[in-house]
């Protein structure tokens, strides 16, 4: 098997499709892939591999499938499995609004609390007026004026609103952003940078939401034509302000960014009291976060519900979920499991993580995955500390294609050279739009687990995982290493 590569007119090297040498044996097609990981720039890193067959149940090729490695997002696969068995593919999950007394005559004298559960797609397409139905709801129970504060009350999921193992660096940034059970527009906050009207002159700089930020110090100045912009956006771990500094060139076009909103439950209450004012709902109190593990149990107790809103389906939440490998909606539906299940009976503290995470092993266990292939501590992959066996994905994907919601789940999964985070990749191959897969990729690791059909028409689950690698300068792109394998797999031709 030969990789080529192009070069673009702006000198980037970029991965054109694998040539393959189409095999019949699996001795041939062993020897293919060991050919491919055993080239001298491959010395130092560690590679993991396991391919089984979903008609026979044999293993097709095998590479240190038990040693543990980092799946980085692959990990994803075991939040789908286990929010699937626990919850179901047709769970939906309530955000409520909540009166602490009755309302007499319009009038509520008590506060009003929005209260999350978990869905992440508050804000998002298909969910974006939920302020305005919430509201609506209230204002056919014929509210009119609420008489103290506006809760909005995050509580549901105990324990920090980060998971297990995230890095400091990465709480700023929009893979890293808060998981909350009251989130809204993914918990992201959308920044505009833009030249001011010459050099010299402040840089504007625009939030969305506009108030997600609590304060934004220091200055972004405009500097002379066809300079280099030097952008500088920082938030220390634990702090609320955002710190902007630095230039951007007077001719240059807006540069645009990403980063994890300071407090989602806050932006949410915001947005509900806006949408309770334009429905004549008058509110005499102030906004009120309320996090874990603060939280409000006698007035959950005798609340009245005034108006719920539901999220998609959790087969939609996971689809999205896994095409764009968002880490939001996957910690999230861990923490969602958490929340079902009882408290730990073993010594120590237990939140909605460490719940989802026990739910996780008790269902590995009956699939036949030993805990020690499997050492996964949050609901992302995000998380240096997650480990798992190549064999351990693989049975878990076998396991998986033996449900009921089989179908939905392999088509819940990015697809080569058609959409999600494989939409570019693979194209042009045997794997294109028939691989199925999950990727994974951090610094120094890269992975692919997911469903092939190879040319002969045998249905295979695999599992890829290189670990400790630096790609050097001139060498291919790492994922086109990777998927080179995958495609090896869609070409083969044997049966035996």
């Amino acid at each position: 098997m030969a990789l080529c590569l192009l070069v673009t007119s702006m000198g980037i090297a970029v991965a054109a499709p694998a040539r393959i040498f189409v095999t019949s044996s699996s001795a041939a097609l062993a020897a293919q892939i060991d050919a491919l990981i055993d080239q001298p720039r491959f010395a130092a890193a560690s590679w993991g591999i396991a391919v089984v067959s979903l008609d026979n149940g044999r293993t097709l090729y095998a590479r240190h499938a038990d040693r543990l490695l980092q799946p980085a997002s692959t990990a994803k696969l075991f939040t789908a499995a286990v929010s699937l068995s626990t919850l179901g593919p047709d769970y939906r999950i309530p955000t409520r609004l909540l009166a602490s007394n009755r309302i007499v005559n319009g009038r509520l004298n008590g506060s009003l609390t929005l209260y999350g559960m978990g869905d992440p797609t508050l804000g998002t397409a298909g969910s974006a007026d939920w302020a305005d139905q919430l509201a609506s709801q209230a204002a056919a129970r014929g509210l009119r004026f609420v008489h103290g504060d506006l809760i909005a009350d995050d509580s549901y999921f105990t324990g920090p609103a980060f998971g297990a193992g995230w890095e400091a660096g990465d709480l700023q940034s929009w893979f890293g952003v808060p998981s909350s059970a009251l989130s809204v527009q993914e918990n992201i906050v959308n920044v505009t940078v833009s030249p001011g009207a010459a050099a010299g002159h402040s840089a504007r700089l625009e939030l969305a939401p506009a108030d997600a930020m609590p304060a934004v110090i220091g200055q972004l100045v405009t500097s002379a034509a066809r300079t280099p912009n030097d952008i500088n956006l920082y938030r220390a771990p634990g702090e609320d302000s955002l710190h902007a500094f630095g230039s951007i060139a007077a001719d240059a076009p807006a540069q645009h960014f990403k980063l994890a909103m300071i407090d989602p439950a806050r932006v949410a209450g915001m947005q509900l009291r806006q949408a309770l004012k334009q429905h004549g709902i008058h509110l005499t109190g102030k906004l009120r976060a309320l996090h874990w593990p603060q939280g409000d149990a006698a007035l959950l107790a005798h609340a009245d519900t005034l108006g719920e809103v539901l999220s998609p389906p959790l087969q939609d939440i996971l689809q999205r979920g896994l095409k764009r490998s968002q880490n939001l909606y996957l910690q999230n539906l861990l923490l969602s499991v958490g929340t079902h299940e009882p408290a730990s009976s073993t010594f120590g503290f237990s939140n909605s993580e460490s719940r989802g995470i026990e739910a996780l092993q008790r269902l590995l266990t009956q699939i036949g995955i030993p805990p020690s292939a499997s050492l996964v501590s949050e609901g992302t992959g995000l998380s240096r500390r997650d480990l798992a066996t190549p064999n351990a994905l693989v049975r878990l994907l076998v396991y998986l294609a033996a449900q009921p919601y089989a179908d939905m789940l392999r088509g819940a999964l990015p697809i080569a050279g058609v959409d999600g985070s494989l939409i570019g990749q693979m194209r042009g191959t045997a794997a294109e739009n028939n691989v199925h897969a999950k990727t994974g990729s951090m610094a120094y690791v890269h992975s692919l687990a997911g469903y092939v059909t190879t040319a002969a028409g045998e249905r295979l689950a695999f599992a890829i995982m290189l670990n400790n690698y630096q790609r050097a300068d001139d060498a291919p792109s790492v994922s086109s290493d990777v998927d080179a394998i995958a495609v090896l797999l869609a070409s083969y031709r044997g049966r035996d």
